[in-house]
């Protein structure tokens, strides 16, 4: 029973922690999930460009985060 309990905790050092990466990936897919409702019930969104700029670099710094969590975490 011991030999088990250390074989886990040594397969749980090895393994990387992936909550930053589940984290990102489940913002961006909220995000996308809010983009899509705002889209489909409001003719003019974003309106205006200031909007329009917030919307495409919230969504730019949401899937650098995702992608690059899930390259940092993957190892």
């Amino acid at each position: 029973m011991t030999a088990l309990w250390m074989l886990a905790a040594e397969a749980a050092k090895e393994e990387p922690s992936h909550t930053a990466f589940y984290m990102a990936g489940g913002a961006l897919a909220v995000w996308a999930l809010v983009v899509s409702a705002l889209g489909i019930t409001q003719h003019d969104f974003p309106s205006g460009p200031g909007g329009r700029v917030a919307v495409i670099t919230l969504s730019v710094i949401l899937v650098v985060a995702a992608t690059s969590t899930a390259v940092i975490t993957a190892g």
